[in-house]
């Protein structure tokens, strides 16, 4: 063997081990940014679903709250209608009454009383035509 093959041989293993220290820094490297980015990932992961869980609360709250107030709003509704069934009912009522009330008093159109005992008769007969 020759001096200078022995000194290729040399500087090559040399270069071979520098290559296999860098590399191995490299990969240490390389893996620790992977780790810290899956652990970061996972840390932005957590907080996420911790902020959804929390909104999916809420949004239970006023889904539940919209379902109170529209059992409100329908509960007031139907008392609408039902009042003003009642109310048309009345008015048809007040109205037939007003037209037997008119009806009383165009039958006692020409009466004429000056005492009470002359008024009698056409008041008794007023509120029989009334009723």
């Amino acid at each position: 063997m020759s001096a200078l093959s022995l000194a290729g041989g040399a500087i090559v293993s040399g270069i071979w081990k520098v290559a296999t220290v860098v590399l191995t820094i490299l990969l240490l490297v390389v893996t620790t940014g992977a780790g810290t980015g899956w652990w970061l990932a996972a840390a932005a992961r957590d907080k996420a679903l911790a902020r959804l869980v929390a909104e999916q609360g809420v949004n239970a709250t006023l889904r539940t709250s919209l379902g109170v107030q529209n059992e409100a709003v329908q509960s007031m509704h139907r008392a609408t209608v039902e009042s003003d069934a009642r109310g048309r009912a009345a008015q048809a009522l007040a109205a037939a009454k007003g037209r037997r009330y008119d009806a009383a008093q165009a039958k006692l159109a020409g009466a004429h009383a000056t005492t009470c005992d002359e008024a009698m008769p056409f008041v008794d007969q007023l509120l029989k035509d009334v009723k």
